[in-house]
């Protein structure tokens, strides 16, 4: 059994638990607790260009590839940082068992973007295989949900994406290759992100991923995921087809993310190269 295949295997047997979760938290949440989502990926994400490219700023305590992180600043304070730098997009993961996260910690970080006063969106990263999930991540007070294509069919995946509309979510639709890129296409995505790690092998591969945001449709938001450490990488990809890109794990090994995620939103701004 891969990785991957024990990831999901673990989510099926969650399930019971997570509706418990949910219905506990319809039940006791406030008006204010169960608030609409606040905006959309396709609005948050628009690069017009010249306009910077956009950036996604993830929270998570640890991973099967990178380990543990650091957690000397708290999910508020990181969370902070994150919007005050310029996030237009915060990546919150729900899994516990291998990445230390929960619906909580949406609900959180939510809080923390409206005391704060920011637009900043919240997705809720989580693998996702049942519609519950999404159910979940609205109930949770995320603003967005990410969808894993090979996770699914593609009956579930169109149900998931039709779900996530449904609740007022945005989904950002997560896909490797061409193949899932047209199975994206036909469940109805218009926000896809490439992923630049294979999450069967774990290997990054940013030659693939370039590759595959060159053939995103114009009218869809393309977003880059994984892989980018430094100024470099970020300018790379804000030179092509993308519209927002996710930084990861690099901010979360920062004891305080600030300074390395000032050169990145400066590198950010490097003008895309124009597209015929």
């Amino acid at each position: 059994m891969s990785l991957l295949d024990a990831i999901v295997a673990a989510k099926r047997e969650s399930l019971p638990a997570l509706a418990a979760a949910l219905d506990a938290r319809v039940a006791t949440a406030t008006s204010a607790a169960i608030a609409p989502p606040r905006g959309t990926l396709e609005v948050a994400f628009a690069r017009e260009d010249p306009a910077p490219l956009h950036l996604a700023c993830e929270h998570k305590r640890r991973s099967p590839s990178g380990g543990a992180f650091d957690t000397t600043l708290t999910l508020d304070a990181r969370i902070s940082a994150y919007a005050a730098a310029g996030a237009r997009l915060v990546s919150v993961l729900t899994d516990g068992p291998y990445f230390g996260g929960s619906y909580e910690d949406v609900a959180r970080a939510r809080d923390v973007l409206v005391a704060d006063g920011r637009d900043c969106l919240v997705l809720a990263k989580e693998f996702v295989i049942d519609p519950l999930q999404v159910r979940a991540a609205r109930a949770f007070g995320a603003d967005a949900v990410l969808l894993v294509v090979r996770l699914v069919d593609d009956p579930t995946l169109r149900a998931l994406v039709t779900t996530a509309h449904a609740e007022g979510l945005s989904a950002l639709v997560e896909i490797t290759d061409e193949s899932e890129l047209s199975r994206a296409e036909k469940a109805g995505a218009t926000t896809i992100g490439v992923n630049a790690r294979d999450l069967d092998t774990l290997v990054m591969d940013a030659g693939r991923a370039r590759r595959v945001l060159a053939r995103i449709p114009r009218d869809v938001r393309a977003v880059h995921l994984s892989g980018l450490k430094d100024p470099a990488s970020v300018t790379t990809v804000a030179e092509g087809r993308a519209d927002a890109a996710l930084l990861g794990e690099a901010l979360m090994r920062e004891p305080d993310p600030t300074p390395l995620l000032a050169r990145l939103v400066a590198a950010a701004r490097t003008p895309r190269t124009p597209i015929a």
